[in-house]
């Protein structure tokens, strides 16, 4: 037998234990955001069904800026080794990239997609103080607003922000943004009446209970399970539809048998009765159990779709 072959089966043989052993330390689960959204709900909510699950701590880190795009570079410079791992949103995978005209790392290539985690809708808010009470009679009020209102966003690129761009493409109506450091401080910001809207996200649910923030209607293709009574966009604009998904990401070339632990105990995990409950209890928060297959095709997919946003709107960062 080639010297090369013997070395390769040793290799194999050393590894395979480690391999059949994992985790065997904590986990280290790195999200881009501040503590409070989505990504970080969620993160915290598997992490804990995980550790469980899987007899190691799952230890969340947050590591905000940078659009995400700090934490995903971390996650994709780390060892391939399953220790540390990123919870991220369609955001940093399909957006970030064609914002910024140089990033070091390429989301594509440099990461492994483990699985998807979640699913969930933005909900239009806005100040109670505003005198509408409904998606067209708020349609009606910005469109004669002078000066224009203005609206709210967690960062130039984020998923609020290009939501928001492509409603007032879609309707007519004109918006000054108001880019803030993240999703709380931008729903900070709405509740004190210093903006007028927002796209809300999971986290929001206490405010919007609370009525510090109006709701009026939801992003996505069907009506929300959390806000039934709140109308779709595409109801009064037909076709027009934007959601939100949370993926677990590893770096490139992560060994196949602890990819599939992962993808086996994460498949567990989600489709567990609390973890749901969590979930929705969390905001709204709906797991998104796919295929490995099926959720690299969703990415492509919003990948593709977001290049062209990005290039209709002109929007870049740098």
């Amino acid at each position: 037998m080639p010297i090369r072959c013997v070395v390769a089966a040793l290799a194999l043989s050393v590894a395979a234990p480690s391999f059949a052993q994992y985790p065997a330390r904590p986990i280290h689960l790195i999200v881009p955001i501040p503590p409070g959204g989505a990504p970080d709900i969620a993160a915290r909510v598997l992490g804990q069904k995980l550790a469980e699950q899987m007899g190691e701590p799952v230890v969340v880190e947050n590591r905000a800026g940078s659009n995400g795009n700090i934490a995903t570079e971390l996650v994709a410079r780390a060892a391939p080794d399953g220790y540390t791992l990123g919870l991220v949103a369609d955001s940093q995978i399909a957006i970030n990239p064609h914002l910024y005209s140089k990033m070091s790392f390429d989301t594509l290539r440099d990461l492994t997609p483990v699985s998807s985690v979640a699913s969930n809708q933005f909900v239009l808010a806005i100040n109670p103080s505003l005198p509408v009470g409904s998606f067209p009679e708020f349609i009606e009020y910005a469109r004669k607003a002078r000066p224009p209102l203005s609206y709210a966003s967690g960062g130039n690129g984020s998923q609020h922000h290009l939501t928001m761009e492509m409603l007032k493409v879609r309707t007519g109506i004109d918006l000054v943004h108001v880019p803030y450091r993240g999703g709380a401080p931008a729903t900070t910001a709405a509740v004190a009446g210093e903006v007028a809207a927002m796209w809300a996200g999971s986290s929001n649910a206490a405010q919007i209970k609370a009525g510090r923030l109006r709701a009026l209607a939801v992003s996505g293709s069907k009506r929300s399970a959390q806000y039934p009574e709140l109308p779709t966009i595409s109801e009064f604009y037909p076709g027009f539809e934007n959601s939100i998904w949370l993926g677990l990401f590893a770096p490139a070339s992560v060994p196949e048998p602890i990819l599939k632990k992962l993808r086996e105990e994460i498949r567990r995990a989600l489709e567990s009765a609390d973890l749901k409950e969590r979930f929705n209890h969390a905001g709204g928060l709906e797991p998104l159990v796919l295929p490995p297959d099926e959720f690299v095709a969703l990415i492509r997919r919003d990948y593709e779709k977001y290049a062209k946003v990005v290039k209709d709107l002109g929007v870049k960062v740098d």
